[in-house]
């Protein structure tokens, strides 16, 4: 993984996608993997599960360039050459190789991951947005002031008044900075996490450099 530091904006915007992408990930899985894994007895499932690893591939590669073009965080593609023979030694490769079952495995926990990261983004924003906005709203709200907590009759703190609202205010602003920064710790975290399935391990890293000098050694013998 190669980094180069993400902007706010970047960060943000990735952060709220990984929600409903996680939410369409799991979906997909959860009803063609059973599907698929359930019929492959009656050779019915396998050309379902064929279609999981190609959409696996594709979402997976997907994923790396969205990391890229929002985090500024390089992936590498860790996918081993395919052998040659036809359709059926290359569906054996796919389903050998390591790195589809990570590529499973990074869409099924996208799921809770994107979940979490949302509900700490949406609580921790609102929060801050809130305070912030204090001083304008407060009089608006039912009885004209602003009580913190609100259950039954308990009313700690009671904002009436603008002067009351402002302390709240510059809370809310400091509040909104380290929003910013755990925003952008958020998506650096997930990209560690994107990095650590989509990603090759130091073994594969091995394996394709390998390839790679064996590919130059035949080109260069010819």
């Amino acid at each position: 993984m190669e980094r180069r530091g993400a902007s706010f904006s970047g960060s943000l915007v990735y952060l709220l996608m990984n929600f409903p992408l996680g939410v369409t990930a799991f979906v997909v899985l959860m009803a063609l993997v059973p599907a698929g894994v359930g019929t492959a007895v009656v050779w019915v499932g396998l050309p379902v599960l064929m279609l999981v690893f190609l959409l696996l591939k594709g979402a997976a590669r997907v994923e790396r360039a969205r990391t890229y073009a929002l985090t500024d965080t390089f992936v590498a593609m860790p996918y081993l050459p395919l052998p040659e023979g036809g359709h059926w030694p290359r569906w054996k490769a796919r389903l050998r190789d390591a790195q589809t079952w990570r590529d499973l495995a990074y869409f099924l926990l996208l799921f809770p991951v994107g979940v979490a990261e949302f509900c700490l983004l949406v609580g921790f924003w609102a929060t801050s947005l809130g305070l912030v906005g204090l001083p304008i709203y407060f009089r608006y709200l039912p009885d004209g002031a602003w009580y913190f907590p609100r259950w039954d009759d308990l009313r700690w703190i009671t904002v009436d008044s603008t002067v009351e609202a402002l302390p709240w205010a510059a809370l809310g602003v400091l509040c909104v900075a380290l929003s910013v920064a755990l925003t952008k710790a958020m998506a650096a975290l997930h990209t560690r996490f994107a990095a650590a399935l989509l990603g090759p391990t130091a073994r594969r890293r091995e394996l394709l450099e390998d390839e790679l000098v064996e590919r130059e050694l035949s080109v260069t013998s010819r």
